[in-house]
């Protein structure tokens, strides 16, 4: 049991019967307290309270409260704040002289999660996030020579506005050495050689992977260059250079990505890994020529996600458990469909952590290959040398494979290999595109595969889109129009209660973070095996699946809403 629950215990704030009850229902150790607050046994106000008077005494480091991600660290340093006789600030709302962080070796203020906010003739005000850090205090002390006038702030502020001095700093610098170096340099070979540029490739990708974008795109403009960050599906924009640094920067970039910096003129794909922060990253790379010089995007491709589990991946229990039923199956094809962006590769990935076996060699065939993974035989697609997937598809079944996974079905070739490979005792798991799961039988069927086959190879399909999470910092009940209530009363109740976020400084006024998916499964069964052997239209199929317990995309995703993991009108963005 963790440390505050067993301590609430001995003091007698809760009672081990409470304990008890919510282990008998199979509760964890490690959410117990979680429970607790939750069934109102102890108010969140009552364990705060507890826990600033803990951190007071010195019997609890402030800490402590990283273990627990539902305790809101600013509601307790606003109650130590109080008890301590000083001022709670939000970093974001006050004027902060930029001249003092040059005072005070950064790597000090990140060790002592500290930022220096201004000063005047006597007194230097620092926020802190932990203001009963008396070796803080000392040293910042003997840096500055003043009194110091303690803030107090939470940590992810803190480090954001440490990151961004760190980031601004380092551009600076970078921006001059580079144009230093260009001035010096006479020769290609030098130009590849130059540091300077390498560093500044590394603040980019530093910055765009700590707002968590998907994508980095660098594009050449008629005065300058920019680079944005793909997050949460919407571009944003991290760093505006001069155009004579935009030159150097992509011949860099398309050196670690093993391309022809020469040619300009035509399109060129690679890839290359770096580490960021400590973690290392693929990153895919894609050049377009354009008016002003070449287009460069890089899909970042976080090495953890390959070894995501499905469950994990944003999908309800229900979703999870067709799925894997479907996983299980010793042959036949599983679809997962799907618009572009949908995460279709990342659900794939997640079903071959679910499926792979070291006695069943598991073959890909994938272009490009996205994400290396052990113990299994994963084949890249190349054009170049006729290696397409319909070629690859009929090596690999002289491979001896069990499972095979195909990275994307694109044409008729591989869908009928894909089909007689699943019908030869091959579980082989693929990608369509098509708008929901229903779909992807006449999409076979158009594509030239008899009824019949499809009927006796197919065992499940898959639809998903990904939404947009709420931001929690700034989540909040949302009325819904009466014409929208009126529209959807199938699938919304009149008491039902949806949720938004207002926008704040956590989300960067989105009132959106993070993404989840949302999904319908369509297994098939026996009847519906029938159905589409005898060609019956898409109406009669849904019409049996429905009598089974299919749930569609869009009920799926308004039920997230209900929940209130995303809203309403995200839910009618993307699956309406």
């Amino acid at each position: 049991m963790d440390r505050i629950t067993t301590d609430l215990l001995k003091s007698g704030l809760i009672m081990k019967s409470q304990v008890d009850r919510l282990k008998i229902k199979g509760v964890n150790d490690s959410l117990i307290l979680k429970h607790i607050t939750q069934s109102g046994f102890m108010t969140m106000d009552r364990l705060v309270r507890f826990i600033v008077d803990k951190v007071r005494k010195g019997i609890y480091e402030l800490s402590i409260i990283d273990e627990y991600d539902y305790i809101k660290e600013s509601t307790v340093l606003k109650n130590l704040s109080k008890e301590l006789h000083l001022d709670f600030i939000d970093l974001d709302d006050v004027v902060i002289d930029d001249k003092l962080t040059n005072k005070i070796p950064y790597t000090q203020l990140q060790k002592y999660n500290a930022f220096p906010i201004n000063s005047d003739e006597l007194n230097v005000y620092i926020a802190l996030n932990d203001p009963l850090n008396i070796d803080a205090k000392e040293s910042l002390q003997r840096l500055f020579r003043k009194t110091l006038k303690i803030k107090v702030a939470v940590k992810k502020q803190i480090n954001q506005h440490l990151f961004k001095v760190s980031l601004r700093d380092r551009e600076k610098v970078l921006i001059k050495k580079v144009r230093d170096e260009l001035n010096s340099i006479h020769t290609i070979e030098e130009q590849q050689q130059a540091s300077s540029i390498l560093l500044l490739i590394d603040v980019i990708l530093d910055a765009c992977i700590q707002n968590r974008s998907s994508d980095i795109h660098i594009e050449p403009l008629a005065r300058n260059c920019s680079v944005r960050g793909r997050i949460d599906g919407k571009l944003s924009e991290m760093f505006i250079f001069p155009k004579d640094i935009f030159a150097p920067l992509t011949s860099r970039i398309k050196l670690l990505a093993n391309l022809d910096i020469a040619e300009k003129r035509k399109p060129q794909d690679g890839r290359f890994s770096s580490i960021v922060s400590g973690v290392e990253y693929d990153f895919r790379l894609s050049t377009l020529p354009t008016l002003y010089g070449e287009s460069i995007v890089m899909r970042v491709l976080d090495k953890q996600k390959a070894l995501v589990r499905l469950e994990e991946a944003g999908m309800d229990t229900q979703s999870y458990h067709k799925f894997q039923k479907a996983l299980e199956s010793p042959y036949g094809i599983i679809l997962v469909t799907g618009p572009t962006g949908s995460g279709k590769t990342t659900t794939l990935y997640g079903a071959l952590n679910e499926i792979k076996d070291t006695a069943d060699k598991v073959i890909t065939v994938e272009d490009p290959v996205e994400y290396r993974m052990s113990s299994i035989q994963q084949v890249q697609v190349n054009s170049k040398v006729g290696l397409g997937f319909a070629e690859a598809l009929r090596s690999i079944l002289r491979q001896d494979p069990d499972k095979i996974m195909i990275g994307e079905i694109r044409d008729q070739e591989t869908l009928e290999i894909a089909i007689k490979a699943a019908l030869t005792g091959h579980l082989v798991i693929s990608t369509l595109h098509t708008n929901d799961s229903i779909s992807a039988i006449p999409r076979m069927a158009d594509m030239g595969i008899q009824h019949y086959l499809i009927s006796g190879a197919l065992v499940a399909i898959q639809a998903q889109r990904l939404v947009r999470k709420i931001c929690s910092s700034c989540k909040t009940v949302q009325t819904i129009p009466a014409s929208i209530l009126e529209e959807f009363s199938h699938f919304i109740n009149p008491n039902d209660k949806f949720y938004i976020g207002s926008g704040c400084k956590e989300c960067n006024d989105t009132g959106y973070s993070g993404r989840e998916m949302i999904c319908e499964v369509l297994n098939i069964s026996e009847k519906l095996s029938s159905l589409i052997a005898k060609a019956a239209s898409k109406e009669d199929i849904l019409n049996q699946a429905k009598k089974e317990g299919f749930i569609g995309i869009f009920e799926n995703g308004i039920q997230k809403a209900k929940d209130g993991i995303t809203s309403l009108e995200e839910i009618l963005r993307v699956a309406k």
